[in-house]
């Protein structure tokens, strides 16, 4: 048994210190491994470097292109940049119409602090440094333009084609707004009346299977008649159940058929005759929409809504809004986009199928026309 205990504390006394040696190597090893990094992680910390690096912006250029079919022209503005960029628009109308073009992630580099340009669609650029690595492009505008009359995007490099990085600015020139010159009273006004749908499109559809379509034109076939009455010449989109520009046309198509017959004929005013619907069966009402493109659309859109809302049936009134209805922001003229009740409500679905509601909303749409060139002559003073 004694010798067992010699032979032990002997064989301990041969390891443990072998033992301490292979661990002190080991935490060793480990210092030694985070104190100096590795290829890998230096080429790294290279990498987030080199890309944390802001671009320059290097050259700034302009053209205009007119367009032969339309007749617009539009201003583009490229600015190269030596590495990838953002860059997003805001115009400004006070103290005067301004484009701000900010940049981010290249700085002002060497380029010139300003540009005239050409002097129609836009007069000058400048640039500002927005710290050390972002820009600010300033654009100068002889009008105020809306916000879809301009453009900002960048473009990424194309080695193969010697094509930087770049910001690119469209500018398209603003069309000069028609003067509009009303005089009172309906008698030779050029009216637009737009029965809406028709043909392969139903529009909305009542739980008794009533047709958009179908009300509309019978609304607007007794505006008509009642237009012509009064002195007035009419442009109606259609006289009948068909499609105005082709069986089942593309909605643009469709719709830019409508806007192009008021447009030729060179109509006073442009009302659509619609109905309206919704999943609730107890929502309801009349409304009038417009989109403000000239100083009157409002103007029509409301004096038409105060005579609807006096129709017979108890018409809850849902007043009027600014909407961009596609028929109401392309006809020339002032517009109006009219919604005579919902179609899925069944009361109302009922009303508006009886010759008494149809004959009391023409009436109501063609009183609301006289109210509006009375007050639109008011304002412009007569001539048109």
């Amino acid at each position: 048994m004694r010798r067992k205990l010699v032979f032990a504390f002997f064989m301990i006394f041969l390891i443990f210190p072998q033992i301490l040696f292979a661990a002190a190597a080991n935490n060793a090893a480990v210092v030694s491994t985070a104190a100096k990094p590795s290829q890998g992680t230096a080429k790294n910390m290279q990498q987030v470097s080199s890309k944390s690096a802001s671009a320059e912006l290097l050259n700034v250029r302009y053209a205009i292109h007119n367009d032969a079919v339309k007749g617009g022209s539009t201003l583009r503005l490229v600015i190269d940049s030596s590495g990838p960029i953002e860059a997003s628009g805001t115009m400004i109308n006070s103290p005067s119409p301004r484009l701000i073009v900010d940049v981010k992630g290249a700085a002002l580099g060497k380029l010139k602090k300003s540009m005239v340009l050409d002097g129609t669609i836009a007069e000058k650029v400048s640039f500002l440094a927005v710290g050390s690595k972002n820009s600010r492009i300033l654009i100068d505008l002889p009008t105020v333009i809306n916000n879809n009359g301009y453009r900002v995007f960048t473009l990424k490099n194309d080695p193969g084609a010697k094509k930087t990085n770049r910001v690119v600015v469209d500018i398209e020139k603003p069309v000069p707004k028609p003067v509009f010159s009303f005089t009172p009273g309906l008698k030779g006004k050029t009216i637009a009346i737009d029965p809406g749908h028709g043909g392969s499109d139903p529009g909305a559809i009542g739980n008794n299977k009533t047709q958009e379509k179908n009300v509309t034109l019978a609304v607007a076939q007794k505006v008509q008649a009642l237009l012509t009455q009064a002195g007035a010449q009419v442009i109606m989109t259609r006289d009948t159940d068909r499609d105005v520009f082709g069986l089942n046309a593309s909605a643009v198509d469709e719709l830019g058929a409508r806007t192009l017959i008021a447009n030729k004929r060179k109509a006073d005013v442009f009302v659509s005759i619609h109905i309206n619907a919704f999943t609730d069966p107890s929502v309801g009402g009349i409304a009038s929409y417009y989109y403000p493109k000239t100083g009157y659309d409002m103007m029509l859109a409301q004096n038409i809504q105060d005579k609807l809302i006096t129709v017979s049936g108890d018409f809850p009134d849902r007043g009027v809004s600014q909407a961009g209805f596609y028929v109401m922001k392309h006809a020339d003229m002032p517009a109006t986009l009219l919604e005579l009740g919902f179609i899925s409500n069944p009361r109302e679905e009922k009303l508006l199928n009886t010759l008494q509601f149809q004959q009391e909303a023409a009436r109501s749409i063609v009183d609301g026309l006289e109210s509006f060139f009375a007050q639109a002559a008011a304002v412009t003073g007569g001539g048109r």
